[in-house]
């Protein structure tokens, strides 16, 4: 089994049955992965604030680094690979807010606000969730049959 780091700001897709996609440290950033098990086609996304409008030419150079525009840019790149967006299993985790908790610039919750719009846009629903809390996540896709699990101080549970 192979393992491919999703760093922060990134996304990475996949069709080889013998990768894990894996990111760490999802706290406010919202971690998402998406698998088309028809297909055989998964990928996974790690983005750090909720809309490109607050700095364009970042977004423009790294789209992953922004909810609005790196989602758009994983349902791209699973569609050219041969996803299909009606048979797509979504899985979220993170958008907590483990530095922020007095509530004061609520970019966890502000990360999956904007996902929740651009899903519903999409007609995707959520199959699995493990978000909000303080507790930092670390976050796994098998492309061998899609199983998403989230760890988190010890304990694993799968989505």
């Amino acid at each position: 089994m192979k393992l491919v780091t999703v760093g922060m700001c990134e996304l990475a897709v996949s069709t080889c049955p013998d990768e894990t996609l894996v990111t760490y440290s999802l706290g406010s950033c919202v971690g998402v992965t998406l698998y088309d098990p028809q297909a055989g086609v998964g990928g996974m996304i790690h983005c750090m604030l909720p809309v490109s409008k607050t700095d364009p030419e970042k977004a423009k150079a790294r789209p992953a680094m922004f909810t609005d525009t790196g989602f758009v840019s994983l349902l791209n790149e699973v569609s050219a690979k041969g996803a299909e967006l009606s048979r797509l299993v979504v899985k979220v985790a993170g958008g907590g807010a483990p530095m922020d908790s007095a509530g004061r610039f609520k970019i966890g919750e502000r990360n999956y606000a904007v996902l929740r719009k651009i899903l519903w846009k999409n007609n995707l629903l959520i199959a699995g969730e493990d978000v909000g809390g303080t507790k930092p996540r670390t976050m796994r896709i098998q492309m061998s049959d899609g199983m998403v699990t989230v760890s988190s101080g010890g304990e694993v549970a799968e989505l």
